[in-house]
């Protein structure tokens, strides 16, 4: 079996085939750099051929793409500790002269094998495995010019956005309601991104100490399952965040702001959902001061979306679309009945962290820092709990209308 050419180019681009039920402890798995077992790094002769064996502390988004003159295959991976990985005892296979280990970009890791023959992935994926995950990979001889022809930088800067067109197969997510609901919570910013900042306080601290409360809430309820894509004051980037969702086979995805207005008055929680146009000119400016933070740590997010990848995602979209309208909706609902709303409860924008195609994903702006009252009630421990009720109330109402839904659907 050979792969198509924009399989090895664009890659693997993070093969999720691993997954099984069990949700790893998320903090640990997913914040942390995964660490390479030396002891169990391998590439070794498989007939003409070759196969590769990494054993990694948890599962990272990856990829893989060929390169001409030399002959090289190239293996990038979110960022690894390759503290104590052999080069020279990982490399076993008469195909393989030399490796290379180590980072290339902020953030992003690098494996680089130089290649006495011309060789081409037939098969790759990530298994989940009591110690984290490992990465199996098999080579098999081709011929030059199919070697040349299938080589090149990919594209894009970019890994694997919750969305991409995968090749080698679905991300194993249970039907809703047939077992705990997998949430992933996005406290926003972090680390060298603050957010909003006023009278002292922080909405990357206030988000985080909300999204850790929430989680205490839905894991006490039972039926859920809850990573957060930060458990500290690091920044993660929006493609990390939207990747540890896809990860993880998120249910659902809720990214939490206190964000700031410079010019107006705004008050109360929002709700907002994915859109080409945003609702209005504040939203927009809102959704381009959230994606500016991505580019003040060195991620370009210019080159993310180009016109054949949205039409693939925008199919995609087509089933989540209205299961994210019916989370929205739900929120709002269960949130008007505990905290005050702002005056438009539900609005759109063009947020990256949203543009997940096969997760429903919602940004829940709590309030506004730059308003005193939603200052005092973000730092109010009781209208905390009260929202991180609500919040679970809605989850509940949404899991028992998408069951209706498919029942619906199925007769």
């Amino acid at each position: 079996m050979q792969f198509p050419k924009t399989c090895l180019i664009t890659a693997v681009f993070g093969v999720w085939s691993f997954f099984t039920p069990a949700i790893v402890s998320a903090q640990d798995n997913f914040v942390a750099l995964a660490q390479v077992s030396g002891s169990d790094a391998r590439v070794v002769d498989r007939g003409d051929g070759a196969t590769l064996s990494l054993t990694l502390s948890q599962p990272v988004p990856y990829r893989i793409f060929t390169l001409t003159d030399p002959l090289r295959m190239v293996i990038d991976f979110a960022e690894v500790d390759w503290t104590g990985f052999n080069p020279i005892s990982f490399d076993q296979a008469t195909a393989v002269t030399a490796v290379r280990v180590g980072g290339f970009r902020p953030g992003w890791s690098r494996m680089v094998m130089d290649l006495s023959d011309p060789i081409a992935v037939t098969s790759a994926q990530m298994l989940r495995t009591d110690e984290g995950a490992t990465l199996h990979i098999s080579l098999d001889p081709v011929s030059d010019a199919d070697f040349s022809e299938r080589s090149g930088v990919p594209e894009t800067a970019q890994f694997a956005l919750a969305g991409d067109p995968v090749e080698l197969g679905p991300v194993a997510r249970a039907p809703i309601g047939t077992g705990p609901l997998r949430v992933v919570l996005d406290p926003g910013h972090g680390g060298i991104d603050p957010g909003a900042v006023r009278d002292g306080l922080h909405e990357a601290d206030l988000m985080l100490s909300f999204a850790q409360e929430l989680r205490d809430v839905l894991v006490r309820a039972g039926g859920f399952e809850v990573v957060l894509t930060r458990d500290d004051d690091s920044f993660v980037p929006l493609e990390s965040r939207i990747s540890i969702a896809r990860a993880v086979a998120a249910d659902v995805f809720i990214s939490l702001h206190a964000d700031a207005i410079s010019e107006g008055h705004a008050e109360g929680a929002t709700v907002y959902t994915l859109a080409e146009r945003a609702s209005d000119e504040a939203s927009v400016k809102l959704a381009e001061r959230h994606d500016r933070a991505d580019l003040l740590a060195g991620i370009d997010l210019s080159d993310q979306d180009d016109v054949i990848a949205a039409v693939l995602l925008d199919m995609a979209r087509t089933e989540t679309v209205p299961r994210t309208d019916r989370l929205a909706e739900a929120l709002v609902s269960r949130l008007q009945k505990s905290i005050e709303m702002h005056k438009r409860p539900r609005m759109e924008a063009g947020f990256s962290v949203l543009k997940s195609a096969d997760v429903p994903s919602i940004l829940l702006e709590l309030g506004f820092l730059s308003s005193p009252k939603d200052r005092a009630n973000l730092v109010d421990v009781a209208w905390r709990q009260a929202t991180a009720q609500a919040i679970h109330d809605a989850l509940v109402t949404w899991v028992d209308e998408e069951r209706a839904v498919a029942v619906k659907t199925r007769q």
